[in-house]
């Protein structure tokens, strides 16, 4: 019996459903359909679920053919024409492939975008590829990397697609500057309080080949547009912590995130600034926008089966 992995369930638990959903008539082609009812318009949603646990294979019409014929081959019964024993332990090797092909696509894109980025009056290239300048100073103070900073904030793609932004949320954003992706704790300590700056962080200091799908692409530059509203007290050690005294040595605290940290535009799920299916980041096994069981917008059929 074949031992499916995490991220084989949670894709599989999605798609078992979708071809439910459709197993009187068998797979269909995507288009437009009439919605009529509440029940429809649940369906229609989720199958927008499970294009969101697709997207990351980058799949082509006939390809995406293909998948629909082993879901309707699977819910009716029929023979499948491979052995799931055989090919379903290269699912995951595919989707590596296809995020790896797609994040150097991205990162190929992204080159010029820095280029010019670097060649802005008052523009500062640091070692770590940052793209630094200051839009408006500040004559108050700048944080360490051990603070807690208030920022508003604006972040988008090469392509001006916003991914997230505090400003539009209307109200500022609070966090350790070590909580945060490379780009962020580098770039915020050049600033002084009332300072606003614009960062262009390249995929190596912000979200990796990984990215954050289907927000931020692997291998993505980004830029924010941030203003340091001020350097806040960080809240009292808990006894035990780390840092605390009695805290065990070495101890850590794993946020989640590329580097250990959740930066900003990679927060927890049911955040005002989180797309509806994404996860929070770095979650284990997650392929990414998969939701795991017991997910408010993932029916409970769609819970994965216990692995054999």
């Amino acid at each position: 019996m074949i031992r499916l992995t995490r991220t084989m369930l949670l894709l599989a638990a999605p798609l078992a459903v979708f071809g439910c959903s459709g197993g009187q008539g068998g797979a269909s082609s995507g288009g437009a359909v009439t919605l009529a009812s509440d029940d429809e318009k649940t369906l229609y949603a989720l199958g927008l679920i499970v294009g969101r646990n697709l997207s990351s294979f980058n799949l082509t019409p006939k390809e995406l053919d293909i998948v629909k014929a082993g879901i309707a081959d699977q819910v009716q019964g029929k023979k499948p024409q491979v052995e799931l024993e055989q090919f379903g332990p290269k699912v995951g090797q595919l989707n590596r492939s296809r995020q790896n092909q797609k994040a150097e696509g991205e990162k190929s894109k992204s080159k010029e975008f820095l280029a010019q980025a670097a060649k802005e009056p008052g523009a500062q290239t640091l070692p770590s590829g940052l793209v630094f300048k200051t839009v408006a100073p500040g004559n108050g103070p700048s944080p360490k990397a051990t603070d807690r900073v208030k920022v508003h904030y604006h972040g988008t793609l090469i392509d001006g697609t916003v991914f997230d932004s505090s400003v539009k949320r209307g109200t500022p954003a609070e966090f350790g500057l070590n909580s945060v992706i490379p780009c962020w704790t580098e770039g915020v300590q050049k600033m002084h309080v009332g300072e606003k700056a614009k960062l262009v962080c390249p995929s190596t200091i912000a979200y990796g080949d990984m990215g954050r799908p289907p927000t931020i692409p692997g291998g993505a530059t980004l830029i924010f547009d941030i203003e340091l509203l001020g350097i806040e007290q960080a809240p009292p050690t808990a006894p035990g912590a780390p840092g605390a005294p009695g805290a065990l040595p070495g101890a850590t605290i794993n946020l989640g995130g590329p580097h250990g940290s959740l930066p900003p535009g990679a927060m927890p799920a049911g955040h005002p600034g989180m797309p509806p299916g994404a996860m929070p980041a770095g979650h284990p096994g997650m392929p990414p926008g998969a939701m795991p069981a017991g997910h408010p917008g993932m029916p409970p059929a769609a819970a994965p089966p216990a692995a054999k």
